[in-house]
């Protein structure tokens, strides 16, 4: 964690150096001495977290490393506070315009003693480091042996008996070692620690069958420190152990090349199992992967906790990621079993239901992972009931204090230490959110941004650097997927339980962030603050000072008037993150003006109305989220923010999807077209500067996303000229006034050929000839359209498209999915077409449909024909549909037409009755002959 903020100081003062060409020489060079200095020591906090058993010494010593560190961002954050001059035209601006020198020369001042003070600092502690480091440089820095590899070696000896939830597994994975006869194949089993895959895997490699079927067979650990040529080594050691022969003495001599191909030598037509166990990355693989000859039928099994790795090894040898098994977490009955196994021995079940209320609260927290079940079980089999309920409160001191649950720290830190520095910052900021909020993606990716741990890379936006952050996270297993949007992006996400509970402790003991809840001392120079519950106790100036985050998280509570407060007596001047989410707040804080560092402010889902001038006081920031406010129009001193990439005004009117003014913008002026860094710009109010705006908008040439509403067809050229200039656009979203006013965009020669997201709301003459063109399209909604062409013709060969929305779009009897069209769509919602009375589906249309909702068709007469060819169909719903309609819809589905959708998991129907909805849902499981349908008269949760 000290290599975090070291690395980070170091970009911060490599900058200054370049930019501050006006420093005293004396001053630069003592900086760049500083500079120096803690590259030099880098390398050692490179592997300080992986250290088991440091001395307290070597712990000191990193924790005053990371003080530096942040003193000198702070010295530099101050020195640039004094340096910037506070936009204005009052008197004290005026004068201030008359003496920058002299102010610039007291900072200047300021910043050489500070440098100065610093520099002697980073010397001790250089010196200090030499004193204790050992005559080998990298002895102090090796990670004792790891406890978990006797764990791993445990996992191996387990009976089947006492495994839960291996069967289906294992036997999906049998078959994929057995099936064909098909030339050398990799297996890969791939999920986050402590999910049993070695178990899972020694069990396959084990069972009878599979040892009939491949005579030569290894098992191999690669883990996360090893040497390759004493793996390989071991390799040989093993085949001729299986052939009952000696192992050649000119073995041990050989490199690692000769050792490849020895292996690769006496693999020759022998039909072979090798298992890797464990493996990291993806040049573990690389470097072992030429040793395996294309064998009909051998295979190569693979366990580990990146995804990236998994895919990797299958491509190479299979050329798809078919065989890629991602293993799941315990389901809630296979945990609970598990459990009881383990806590009550021969019993299934809790004494009573005192145990059984801790027993499931303390299960939930495990979240389904063996390893966590199987070491809390062993913890709870000897406690009594008052024991249980404090080690349930107090299950994070456990991790590190209790000697059977640190297998659990110990193991999921594993994942942790693997990561770059980079990374590991980006993973720590996960513990801000609190456990029952969902992470937004793109708010996480703001944030990282904003707090400066992506770092640019040439040819790639921030924001596309911070998604490969992302996408990495993900692929090792340590983020998991919360919620996807109908195109199948990733919208939410969150981490384990008990992976949060540890970079929640990592987080704190290095002063990365402070999680307030009730009764929480702030640490010395806090840096960020996640505020969780009370906030009476945070008034300290002294330990706030240093503070650069601060984020805000409260369930919904309309009496609670403590959010202001907290910024008034507080000196926040090096704040660069300030959010406050569903605050209620109905003024602007005028102590945020002063907060020249932000470069994140959030007033989501405030009550604020009006934004001040003194908004362009601002000047660094970079995302102003102003999403469900009532804010409707921007003041002209916005275009000072020339740093603003994403900027987010807009609200929804709830319970009313289905009409054309249920989204509300703001009132923009041709300032906003200043704002030449914007990725974002949601929604502007086209009736308000008309064409002058609407032309203007080709100067933001950044733009990802654009939104606007109250689209007048006048306004049609001129928008049309501006999105031909903007290529990087990735969605598109426009609103007419008024349902009959039409959408002009024939105009429109050069397509965004990137465009991912088309939103078009409001009448259109006719189809857009443009969008067949648009390959990348993930998405399209059409609303309002009430075109006479089908537009399915023009739809149905994107390669791309996975979701698609029609409401009112078509005024023709029939849609006719036609074969071949529409490979890649998803999901389909037909709604509110008046003269739809037919939907047709050829064989090999839509393959990939998972969900069908037609809504509101008042004259659809049956179940679309050829609905049997939507093998892939998961969920069939018909919502307000003509009672006479439903009743003829579910006599077919309960009647001599159930055929065509009994491959459906579920299906839903209802219709307005004696004031309420006649809802009925039928589901049925896969294995499941008599589906049992359910009826109620209530509003269905989809229309809450």
């Amino acid at each position: 964690m000290a290599e975090i903020a070291v690395n980070y100081v170091l970009d911060k003062l490599t900058a200054m150096l370049q930019d501050e060409i006006q420093l005293h020489r004396g001053v630069k060079d003592e900086a760049q001495m500083i500079a120096d200095e803690l590259e030099r020591i880098k390398a050692f906090l490179r592997d300080a977290d992986e250290i088991e058993d440091r001395s307290h010494e070597a712990v000191a010593w990193v924790k005053l490393v990371r003080e530096v560190a942040n003193d000198i961002e702070d010295a530099l954050d101050e020195y640039n506070l004094r340096v910037t001059r506070p936009p204005g035209d009052d008197l004290l601006a005026s004068l201030r315009n008359i003496t920058p020198s002299i102010k610039k020369i007291i900072a200047r001042h300021q910043i050489a003693t500070e440098i100065q003070r610093i520099k002697f600092r980073v010397l001790s502690i250089a010196e200090g480091h030499d004193r204790f480091r050992p005559e080998n440089p990298m002895a102090d820095i090796k990670i004792a042996p790891k406890t978990w590899d006797t764990r791993r070696q445990d996992a191996l000896l387990l009976e089947e008996a006492d495994l839960v939830g291996i069967e289906i597994p294992k036997k999906e994975l049998i078959g994929w070692l057995l099936q064909g006869d098909t030339e050398r194949e990799v297996v890969s089993v791939v999920g986050m620690g402590g999910l049993g895959k070695t178990t899972l895997v020694k069990k396959v490699y084990d069972d009878a069958e599979v040892k009939l079927q491949f005579k030569y067979r290894a098992w191999i650990t690669v883990s996360t420190s090893f040497n390759m040529e004493e793996l390989l080594k071991d390799l040989v050691r093993q085949l001729y152990k299986v052939k009952r022969k000696p192992v050649p003495q000119e073995v041990e001599g050989m490199n690692e090349a000769q050792l490849r191909t020895k292996i690769n030598s006496f693999l020759q037509q022998k039909k072979y199992l090798i298992v890797l166990d464990d493996v990291w990355h993806i040049g573990d693989w690389d470097a072992v992967k030429l040793a395996f000859p294309k064998n009909s039928s051998s295979r190569v099994m693979l366990t580990t906790r990146h995804a990236e790795v998994a895919s990797a090894s299958c491509m190479d040898f299979n050329g798809d990621v078919t065989k890629v098994y991602p293993l799941n977490p315990l389901s809630p009955e296979e945990s609970w079993t598990l459990f009881c196994r383990k806590t009550f021995e021969k019993n299934t079940c809790a004494p009573d239901s005192n145990w059984k209320a801790l027993a499931d609260s303390i299960l939930g927290r495990c979240e389904g992972l063996p390893l966590a079940i199987v070491a809390i079980s062993g913890v709870l089999a000897t406690k009594s009931i008052a024991e249980w309920d404090m080690i349930q409160r107090s299950l994070a001191d456990g991790l590190e204090e209790n000697d059977r649950l640190k297998s659990i720290n110990k193991i999921l830190s594993l994942s942790y230490y693997d990561l770059p520095y980079y990374l590991k910052s980006c993973f720590l900021y996960l513990s801000i959110f609190p456990d029952y909020h969902p992470i937004d993606k793109m708010r996480l990716i703001r944030l990282w941004i904003a707090e400066g741990f992506v770092k640019a890379k040439e040819g790639m936006t921030l924001e596309e650097v911070a998604e490969a952050y992302f996408d990495e996270l993900l692929n090792r297993s340590l983020i998991q997927v919360a919620g996807t949007t109908g195109e199948g992006r990733i919208k939410t996400c969150r981490i384990h339980d008990l992976l949060r509970e540890i970079i929640i402790r990592k987080s704190s003991d290095q002063n990365f962030l402070t999680i307030v809840r009730e009764n929480v001392m702030l640490p010395e120079k806090a840096r960020r603050l996640s505020i969780q519950k009370s906030m009476q106790d945070v008034h300290d100036k002294q330990r706030m000072s240093r503070l650069r985050s601060l984020l805000m998280f409260r369930r919904v509570d309309s009496q609670s008037k403590s959010y202001y407060p907290i910024l008034h007596p507080l000196d926040l001047k090096l704040l660069k993150v300030l959010d406050l989410e569903g605050a209620p707040l109905e003024i602007f804080p005028n102590e945020i003006f002063r907060l020249i560092h932000l470069k994140y402010l959030s007033l989501r889902s405030t009550k604020i109305k009006i934004i001040p001038s003194s908004i362009g006081n601002l000047q660094n920031l970079e995302t102003f989220d102003l999403k469900n406010t009532c804010v409707t129009a921007l003041p002209a001193e916005i275009s000072r923010l020339q740093k603003l990439r994403h900027l987010l005004v807009y609200r929804y009117e709830v319970q009313s999807y289905a009409h054309i003014n249920s989204k509300y913008g703001f009132k923009a002026t041709a300032h906003i077209t200043c704002l030449q860094s914007l990725q974002k710009l949601c929604f502007i109010e086209a009736d308000h500067g008309g064409n002058d705006i609407m032309k203007e908008l080709g100067c933001l040439t950044q733009l990802r996303r654009l939104g606007i509403v109250k689209f007048r067809t006048e306004n049609g050229v001129a928008l049309c000229s501006s999105i031909d200039k903007l290529e990087n656009l990735r969605a598109l979203s426009i609103t007419s006034i008024e349902e009959d006013e039409i959408i002009n965009l024939d105009c429109l020669s050069c397509p965004p050929r990137f465009l991912q997201r088309l939103y078009l709301s409001g009448k259109l003459e006719k189809f857009p000839h443009w969008i067949s063109s648009l390959h990348s399209l993930a998405k399209v909604s059409l609303k309002w359209s009430q075109l006479r062409d089908d537009p399915l013709k023009s739809l149905q060969d994107l390669p791309n498209l996975a979701q698609l929305e029609f409401l009112q779009v078509y005024e023709g009897e029939t849609l006719h999915f036609k074969a071949e069209g529409f490979q890649k769509l998803k999901i389909l919602s037909l709604d509110k077409m008046d003269g739809l009375k037919t939907v047709i589906v050829d064989v090999g249309a839509m393959p990939l449909l998972e969900k069908l909702i037609l809504q509101r068709c008042k004259l659809l007469h049956s179940l679309p024909s050829g609905i049997e060819h939507l093998r892939k169909l998961k969920l069939l719903e018909f919502w307000d549909m003509p009672a006479e309609l439903i009743m003829t819809i579910r006599l077919d589905i309960e009647g001599g037409d159930y055929w065509k959708v009994e491959h459906v998991p579920e299906i839903n129907t209802n219709y307005w009755r004696d004031g309420g909805w006649d809802v009925y849902s039928l589901y049925r499981s896969i294995d499941s002959e008599n589906p049992a349908p359910t009826r109620s008269l209530e509003l269905p949760s989809y229309w809450k």
